[in-house]
């Protein structure tokens, strides 16, 4: 980004100043949205930001549910659900700015089933998150007490009822899709660095520092990558 910006200020040099407002306009647009070539802040940001969380939520769930019987054991769980809330709503935010942002593409000769592996499995990783968080938000209304109290600030309105047995039910499911949800980080993670090690393209370093990835792509290669 700072050598785009560096060779947007040179282009200036001569330009009409009017003309210099639009150029800047459009450089700072650049920046924050994607483009064909390169992810924007914003998405890199919501990248890195809900896959932090995402990874800390799955493991402070299974040191939670692996901790030794305890009163205080209700605080823990609050505490996740709280979260919780928060990367089902950064999901949700994520999933507007996708649909009004191109994907960048990913390189011209990438083979079709790898640009429709591509496209299925972050999708899927996308739905998957939904589901998971959806899970224990059901499982927060029907277990009493539930985990509607966010950080003690306000109630998270609940999208079920008290019931002892559909709680252990979204909250079997809820622990059997985090499973499924960590297997697709790990093939994620992967594909990832196949592209950074093996291929050495930029499909990943361009999620890092959002410099614009190969050129030449094709709108038939756009698949989101992040």
């Amino acid at each position: 980004m700072i050598q785009i910006a560096l060779a947007t200020a040179e282009s200036y040099q001569g330009t009409p100043p009017d003309r210099q407002a639009e150029t800047f306009q459009e450089a700072a647009q650049n920046m924050i949205r994607n483009t064909t070539s390169g992810w924007g802040s914003v998405s890199r940001w919501l990248h890195w930001i809900l896959g932090a969380a995402i990874v800390g939520m799955l493991a402070y769930g299974w040191w939670m549910n692996h901790m030794p019987a305890r009163a205080d054991r209700v605080i823990y769980r609050s505490i996740h659900a709280d979260i919780g809330y928060v990367v089902l709503l950064l999901m949700v935010v994520r999933l507007i700015w996708r649909s009004v942002n191109p994907a960048p593409a990913l390189p011209a000769d990438t083979p079709r089933w790898q640009r429709i592996a591509a496209r299925i499995s972050h999708w899927a990783l996308y739905l998957v998150t939904i589901l998971v968080a959806t899970l224990g938000w059901a499982h927060s209304g029907a277990h009493k007490p539930d985990y509607a109290d966010w950080f003690g600030l306000f109630r998270v309105p609940q999208i079920t009822s008290p019931d002892k047995a559909a709680a252990d039910a979204f909250e079997e499911r809820h622990i059997f899709m985090a499973y499924v949800l960590l297997a697709l980080i790990a093939i994620h993670f992967a594909a990832a660095l196949w592209h950074y090690f093996i291929k050495r393209d930029r499909v990943m370093a361009r999620m890092i520092d959002g410099e614009p990835g190969q050129e030449g792509a094709t709108p038939a290669a756009t698949a989101d990558a992040a």
